[in-house]
């Protein structure tokens, strides 16, 4: 695993660093940036799986940072004094905010929210799609459902759009609100565009959608999600 801290205070940065050796496997990678400029180009070069943020690096402002790479695979926990921010952090898709001053247990419940797969989602708003070399946020709202595509998800809108997203289908699964859920390997579904639930012939399983597409229902789903439509 290999994690990026930006934090331009060395004292926090080694003290973030050993809390989360302390957490994740003494072998984890860590990466340690004190500017956006040093982090952005780190971000270019390595494949990194987790991002700890600061907002405020030298008074420049830790945004400029998250909202070049929100769209990216990887997860990002923001760890701020700035709790004002928390909300606008929290609607671009983070998956944590840790306000300063800050313990180790506060931390570690962050990173479970990062190894653990229940979905903590509440205040999402956006996700973010990279569009040539710009950034494009997709309202939650105007989602009717995500398929898993090979090394990307693609998120299916309201208006018949179809448009991709970098994150896994897991990762996705972690910070969308309760009213989405995954029904199968491929497929997270919102339960607003859920119509019937639908047994088809050689005991498949299916949900018909109010625009009339039809997704296929996981056997091991089956159950819990014909009981929520009954």
């Amino acid at each position: 695993m290999k994690i990026l801290i930006i934090e331009d205070e060395a004292r926090i940065a080694k003290r973030i660093e050993r809390m989360t050796r302390n957490f994740f496997d003494k072998e984890v990678q860590i990466l340690l940036c004190d500017s956006i400029e040093n982090g952005l180009n780190t971000i270019d070069q390595h494949s990194i799986d987790l991002l700890l943020l600061d907002l405020n690096l030298n008074g420049e402002d830790g945004f400029d940072v998250l909202q070049n790479v929100v769209a990216k695979s990887f997860q990002t926990i923001i760890i701020s004094a700035y709790t004002d921010k928390a909300i606008t952090a929290f609607a671009y898709g983070v998956l944590d905010f840790v306000p300063k001053p800050f313990d180790e247990g506060r931390l570690s419940q962050a990173f479970m929210r990062f190894t653990m797969p229940e979905k903590i989602g509440q205040d999402i708003q956006f996700l973010a799609v990279k569009k040539a070399k710009a950034i494009k946020l997709v309202r939650i709202a105007d989602i009717r459902y995500i398929k898993g595509a090979g090394i990307y998800t693609e998120l299916h809108l309201s208006d018949g759009r179809i448009e991709l997203h970098d994150k896994s289908l897991e990762a996705l699964e972690k910070l969308l609100p309760p009213t989405f859920e995954r029904i199968h390997k491929s497929y997270i579904l919102s339960w607003h565009e859920a119509d019937k639930f639908a047994v088809e012939a050689g005991g498949k399983y299916s949900i018909l959608l109010k625009n009339a597409e039809v997704l296929p229902v996981g056997r091991s789903r089956y159950k819990e999600i014909r009981h929520k439509l009954i």
